[in-house]
């Protein structure tokens, strides 16, 4: 059961509407001002607050000011209550950073489809959600109630790309960026020389593309090919960009799900610049662990070129071979006659990144 405070100086206004709201199933709690509405929203953290802008004590705008600061109800749908003589008063509330308001008086069907909108939408905004094909089609179709956007509300196959194939490549036009269901995919980049530079390494729950399609150039900025086969969905530009700025939450929440890249981004460059040599192959090393590219109990591993593996931690193939080795012969790693690794000391190699 829903919980709601309702913070109004009307004694007739306060039991009618608290009487409606009890016959709809909420549970609701009131207040005759604002300062016993601000501590019972501290003690009891309703679900949404209803409340007055014109109070004795503490008026609608220095309760709200108290709650949006505080820590425990700062993220708690607020809407404010006004008469119709009092519009200047409710566009500094709404400046402020409320959720809504209602004009008194209000209709039943108004007040009740008022609260059941930011609840809904505060619901969506505090949800989590899987990183599966499943949970990116809920976001999908919950954000597009959200924005009132019909288009994002399809739902989203997967595709199956072979080992080895492309997914996009490096200065083609960015049209989708892409969520990997199964499988492993490489990034990379191709340097003048011609050579492969390996930008990252993704598996399932994992976001490719998302930054190809941030840039100003409109291509992608680097080549994304399978490891293994995977099953891959994408989610077209047009989408992501009404994700991305036709609202402030949403955003926030969107941005959340796909930084996956840019936070290792950040971290890759960080390392490169020093970190030494030792320290990247144990922190990679560690990182293709947890995305299950390594043999252990619960996978089996994949096969990693030796000249991805350079790519990935920035040095030349005979010095990712040569630490690889050092490894081995340290008892941190085993290798397979398939080339497959084998982490043996999780502990050591998480020594070798912090200490060197």
């Amino acid at each position: 059961m829903k919980k709601i405070l309702f913070i109004e100086d009307n004694k007739d206004v306060r039991e009618n509407t608290a009487e409606i709201l009890e016959l709809e199933h909420y549970e609701v709690s009131t207040a005759a001002n604002g300062i016993i509405g601000v501590e019972k929203a501290i003690n009891d953290i309703p679900d949404i607050i209803l409340c007055d802008i014109m109070m004795p004590e503490l008026d609608g705008y220095g309760v709200f000011k108290k709650l949006s600061t505080n820590p425990k109800t700062a993220s708690i749908p607020f809407i404010f209550l006004t008469a119709k003589s009092e519009k200047a008063d409710l566009r500094k509330g709404m400046n402020l950073g409320a959720d809504d308001y209602l004009t008194k008086p209000f209709e039943e069907t108004e007040l009740l489809e008022a609260i059941e909108c930011r609840i809904k939408k505060n619901n969506f905004l505090k949800k989590k959600y899987s990183k599966n094909i499943q949970g990116i089609n809920e976001f999908l179709n919950e954000a597009s109630e959200y924005l009132d956007l019909e288009e994002l509300s399809k739902e989203r196959n997967f595709v199956n790309y072979k080992n080895k194939e492309r997914i996009y490549n490096e200065g083609n036009a960015a049209h989708h960026m892409y969520f990997i269901q199964n499988g492993n995919v490489k990034t990379y980049r191709t340097t003048e020389s011609g050579k492969e530079f390996v930008t990252g390494m993704y598996s399932a729950g994992d976001f490719i593309g998302q930054l190809s399609l941030l840039g100003d150039s409109g291509i992608y900025i680097e080549t994304a090919s399978v490891l293994e086969e995977a099953e891959v969905c994408s989610i077209p530009k047009a989408d992501f960009t009404k994700l991305l700025f036709e609202n402030k939450d949403v955003s926030n929440k969107f941005i959340g799900m796909i930084s996956n890249s840019l936070i290792h981004l950040q971290e890759h460059l960080v390392d490169m610049a020093f970190a030494t040599v030792r320290q990247r192959t144990a922190k990679a090393l560690l990182e293709l662990e947890d995305k299950g590219m390594m043999i252990n109990e619960d996978h089996d591993g994949i096969s990693i070129p030796r000249e991805d593996f350079a790519g990935l931690i920035g040095t030349a193939t005979e010095t990712a071979i040569r630490m690889l080795t050092e490894f081995k012969n340290e008892g941190l790693i085993g290798v397979k006659p398939n080339r497959k690794l084998v982490l043996l000391d999780k502990v050591g190699l998480k020594n070798i990144t912090e200490f060197g």
